[in-house]
């Protein structure tokens, strides 16, 4: 096992020990844990920081997965096409939650799209996964882009239309929530977006989209539920 590794499981290990009973370990604390061991990397190379991800996600631990999605972000100059492969595959095996696929669909993998937009294409697939963390995926990972307005190529609402009525509600409050940031960016497409499909959007995902607009917008569509 890599040093560093071994010390970021004694270093969590440490965090957990000194909070008090009931509580757990902050994510905050981990990511600026995160930032110190990164520094501690001699080899700053995609092949070596990836192969030190691996090993932090088999240990199967929430804490260092938040550790490994960190580390891989901070290497996002090193983006490449192969990039995609190794991001998905990671998605499929290790990602069991909405957490974890928040925490890297809206940081390394939600990066890796907005530098090719191309994949789009191949995240509109994930719509159809079985699985509901790869689906939820498919609108959270539009986030970083979307909020950037960098976004030209990406088709958020085909993401909305292919979810619409999925039946997990945390793939709806996520595509919700993929809407409510596309709100601040473009409000009229999404207000369109809304009275357009306000009686086929399921509540949960409707009301997480119309969350940002000012409180008279916010009301007429409200009425329209």
């Amino acid at each position: 096992m890599d040093r560093i590794v071994e010390e970021a499981i004694r270093k969590i290990q440490e965090l957990e020990q000194h909070i008090p009973n009931g509580k757990h370990v902050v994510t905050g604390d981990i990511r600026k844990l995160s930032s110190k061991l990164f520094r501690q990397i001699n080899d700053k190379s995609i092949e070596h920081v990836f192969a030190l991800c691996e090993e932090l996600l088999n240990q199967r631990a929430w804490a260092l997965g938040v550790i490994a999605y960190d580390f891989a972000y901070r290497v996002k100059n090193q983006y490449d096409e192969s990039t995609y492969e190794i991001f998905f595959r990671w998605l499929k095996d290790y990602v069991r939650g909405w957490g974890d696929c928040d925490d890297f669909c809206t940081h390394a993998f939600g990066e890796l799209l907005r530098q090719k937009k191309a994949l789009f294409e191949k995240t509109i697939m994930w719509t159809n996964d079985s699985d509901f963390w790869v689906r939820r995926a498919s609108a959270v990972i539009l986030i970083p882009t979307i909020k950037k307005n960098e976004y030209d190529g990406i088709d958020p609402l085909e993401i909305a239309n292919r979810l619409m009525l999925d039946e997990h509600d945390l793939v709806l409050k996520g595509y919700g929530w993929m809407l409510k940031v596309l709100s601040q960016v473009a409000p009229k497409c999404v207000m369109e977006y809304l009275i357009e499909n306000h009686e086929r959007m399921p509540r949960v995902a409707y009301r997480y989209a119309l969350e940002k607009f000012d409180n008279e917008t916010k009301n007429k569509l409200m009425k329209l539920k």
